[in-house]
C-alpha cells in the first residue's frame, strides 16, 4: 500500500508549529541531517531535549550521544544545559531554524541505523521535543538519497506535501519509526484491515508462508481482545547476520532477525514467536500498561514493579498464540515451554533476586548484563512467563478450564486498555484474583517478592503432568564454570555461585589450561571430567590474569541440565478431561 491511499490529516490551527526535514544526502557517512523549524515562537529562549530512552528498552540509553554539529540560523546564541537539553536565546525572532546532524549505525530495533541500502529511525533517538509542547502536532519531510528509495511507515502523510507525514503528538512520534530505502513490501488484509510486511535485507523466507501464518497469528490474537484496536497495521523487518529483537508500538513493529533462519522448522517457530510477541504488545503494554508508563517520562527512569506482567505474560503467549494459529501441535507447544523452564531452572539468579524487583531494577540490570548477572537476577521476561503460566494453569483447574488467563487479559482491557488508564500493582492482581475466583494474596507474595522455588508438579498435576529432570546419573561431576574458546585462548566465561570453582578461587577471565597437569580446551572439560567422581579432587591450571596458577578443586555432583514436561505414570478421567480442554489432545497422545 502507498502512503497516498489513506487520508490525510490536517494539523489543527497552532500559534506554534514544529516541522522537521530528514534527510540522509551521504547515507555511507552514517548521518542523518535534521532540520528542526519552529514556527510562532514567543518566548525569550527554546529549549530542546532528546529523549534518554525509548518506551518498549528499560535502559537509559543516552540518544543525545549521537547529536552532533548541532547550529542555530541567523546568529542566534544557543548553549547546553545538560546532557541532552540545548537552549536556545532567541532574541524575540518567532521563527527560528535548528540544524544537527546524528550518527546512525547501530543495527537494533530501538536504536538508529544508515547505511549505503537504507535508513531506519526512532523518534526518541532522533527528534528533541519541546518542554511543554509535547501534545503539539509535529510535521516530519524525509528526503531520501535516491529516488528509488520509499518510505515505509504509519504516520498520516500531509496532502498536497510530498514526502512529508503528521504526528498527533510527540508520543506519536516516538512510536512510529520509519523505514526508507531499498525493501520490499508484501500487503495483505485480515479481518478486514490493511497490513504491510516490509522487509529490508536479504535472506531465506518465503514471502507466502510468511504472510499466511502471519494472518493467523493476527486473527488468533484479535479473537481473544475482540477485534484489532487500530486502521492499519506495518510489520518491519530487517534481516542481518545474527540479529535478534523486536520492538512493539501501537500500529507497527521492528523485528530483527538473522537473515537465514527461516528454513529449519525451529528457528522459523521461534521468529513467529517474536512476530507473535510483539503484536500481543499492542493491546499489552502500548494500551493496557502500568500507571507509572500510562504518561512517559523521557527524561529518567519509569519504574513499576509489573513488568513482570507486560513482558512476561507476553511472552507466556508468544507460545501460546502460535500454537492456537496451528503453526505447530501440542507436543511441539510443551516442547518450547520445556525449553522455558529448563533456562528458567538452570539460572541460579532465581534463587536471588524476586520477580518484582527484577522488573524495578531492569534500568540498571537487564540490558547490563556481565559475568555475574546470571548469579544474581533473574529476567521479568522469563519468570514472569513462568508465573503467567502457573496462574493460567490454576485458573483452569478452578473452572474446569471454564476461566483462563484469557479472560484476565480481556478484562485488563475492558478496565485500562481500552481508554488507556494505567492500572496500579494492587489492580492488577485485583483483577487476575477476580478472574480466578480465589485469593491469591499469598501466591503473589511468594512469586513476586520471594525466591522460593515455582511449584511446576504441584499446577501441572491437575492435567495429567510433570516436570521431569534429565538423568544426570552417567553425567560428569560438576566443576561449576563455562569455558568457551575466544581468539585461541580457552575462557572461563561464567562461574556459578557457590561452585567447586569458585570456592577454589578460580575467576571469570582465566584460561584455563590443563586438568591434573594435562592440556584441556573447552570442548573437552565435560569428556575429562567423566574420568572423576563427585567428590574427587582434581588440579585446575589457568593464567590468572597472565599468572600461572594451580588451584586444587573438589568436584561437586551433576546437577540437571534440562527439563521436560511429560505424562504422569496414570491420569484420572478429571486429569484428562483438563488436558483435553486446555491443549486440545488426549492424554495418551502425549
Amino acid at each position: 500500500m502507498t502512503a497516498t491511499q489513506f487520508q490525510p490529516r490536517t494539523a489543527p490551527a497552532a500559534t506554534v508549529q514544529l516541522h522537521y526535514t530528514v534527510a540522509m544526502p551521504q547515507p555511507e557517512t552514517h548521518l542523518f541531517e535534521v532540520t528542526l523549524r519552529v514556527s510562532g515562537w514567543q518566548e525569550d529562549t527554546l529549549d530542546l531535549k532528546m529523549p534518554v530512552w525509548t518506551p518498549g528498552s528499560y535502559l537509559i540509553r543516552e540518544y543525545s550521544r549521537h547529536v552532533q554539529d548541532f547550529a542555530a540560523t541567523s546568529g542566534l546564541i544557543w548553549e547546553k544545559a545538560g546532557k541532552n537539553h540545548w537552549r536556545i536565546h532567541t532574541d524575540g525572532t518567532s521563527n527560528i531554524t535548528l540544524r544537527y546532524r546524528v550518527f546512525a549505525n547501530e543495527l537494533t530495533v530501538r536504536t538508529n541505523h544508515l547505511d549505503t541500502t537504507h535508513g531506519y529511525f526512532n523518534g526518541a533517538a532522533l527528534f528533541f521535543f519541546v518542554p511543554g509542547f509535547e501534545q503539539q502536532p509535529i510535521r516530519v519531510t524525509v528526503v531520501p538519497p535516491k529516488a528509488s528509495w520509499k518510505i515505509a511507515t504509519t504516520l498520516l502523510p500531509v496532502a498536497d506535501e510530498p514526502n512529508t507525514f503528521e504526528a498527533a503528538d510527540f508520543d506519536t512520534l516516538v512510536d512510529t519509526p520509519v523505514e526508507i530505502g531499498l525493501h520490499v513490501r508484501h500487503e495483505f488484509d485480515v479481518l478486514g484491515k490493511p497490513h504491510e510486511w516490509v522487509i529490508w535485507g536479504t535472506g531465506n523466507y518465503d514471502a507466502a508462508d510468511l504472510i499466511e501464518d502471519t494472518k493467523r497469528i493476527i486473527e488468533v490474537e484479535a479473537k481473544l481482545f475482540g477485534g484489532l484496536p487500530y486502521d492499519r497495521y506495518l510489520f518491519l523487518l530487517h534481516l542481518s547476520a545474527q540479529g535478534y529483537g523486536g520492538l512493539e508500538h501501537k500500529d507497527s513493529c521492528t523485528l530483527n532477525y538473522s537473515r537465514f533462519s527461516f528454513r529449519a522448522r525451529d528457528k522459523y517457530n521461534r521468529f513467529m514467536q517474536l512476530v507473535a510477541h510483539e503484536f500481543f504488545h499492542l493491546w499489552n503494554v502500548k494500551r493496557i500498561r502500568p500507571k507509572a508508563l500510562e504518561v512517559f517520562n523521557y527524561e529518567s527512569e519509569n519504574y513499576t514493579p509489573s513488568l513482570w506482567f507486560c513482558e512476561g505474560t507476553t511472552s507466556f503467549y508468544d507460545l501460546v498464540i502460535p500454537f492456537r494459529a496451528g503453526l505447530y501441535d501440542a507436543k511441539t507447544y510443551l516442547k518450547e515451554l520445556s525449553k522455558e523452564i529448563t533456562q528458567f531452572l538452570t539460572i541460579p539468579g532465581r534463587k536471588v533476586q524476586p520477580l518484582s524487583e527484577s522488573s524495578f531494577d531492569a534500568w540498571i540490570k537487564l540490558y547490563r548484563r556481565d559475568a555475574n548477572s546470571n548469579n544474581n537476577q533473574i529476567s521479568y521476561y522469563l519468570k514472569g512467563e513462568m508465573v503467567s503460566l502457573l496462574l493460567d494453569l490454576q485458573i483452569r483447574t478452578q473452572h474446569n478450564n471454564g476461566r483462563s488467563l484469557d479472560d484476565v487479559m480481556r478484562l485488563m482491557w475492558q478496565r485500562f486498555g481500552q481508554d488507556e488508564i494505567g492500572f496500579t500493582p494492587a489492580e492488577l492482581e485485583g483483577a487476575i484474583a477476580s478472574v480466578a475466583d480465589t485469593d491469591l494474596t499469598d501466591f503473589f507474595h511468594r512469586a513476586l517478592h520471594t525466591t522460593e522455588e515455582l511449584p511446576f508438579d504441584d499446577y501441572l498435576k491437575p492435567f495429567g503432568l510433570r516436570l521431569q529432570p534429565d538423568d544426570v546419573s552417567s553425567a560428569p561431576p560438576s566443576l561449576g564454570i563455562t569455558v568457551r574458546s575466544e581468539n585461541g585462548k580457552d575462557l572461563i566465561k561464567f562461574i556459578e555461585i557457590g561452585a567447586p570453582a569458585q570456592r577454589a578461587g578460580l575467576d571469570i577471565g582465566d584460561e584455563l589450561l590443563a586438568i591434573d597437569g594435562l592440556r584441556v580446551s573447552a570442548d573437552q572439560v565435560g569428556d575429562r571430567l567423566r574420568d572423576y567422581r563427585p567428590g574427587d579432587t582434581v588440579q585446575l591450571t589457568v593464567f590468572h590474569q597472565d599468572e600461572l596458577r594451580t588451584a586444587e578443586v573438589i568436584l561437586d555432583p551433576p546437577s540437571p541440565t534440562s527439563f521436560k514436561i511429560v505424562p504422569s505414570s496414570s491420569a484420572s478421567e478429571t486429569q484428562r478431561a483438563l488436558l483435553k480442554g486446555w491443549l486440545g489432545v488426549e492424554w495418551e497422545d502425549l
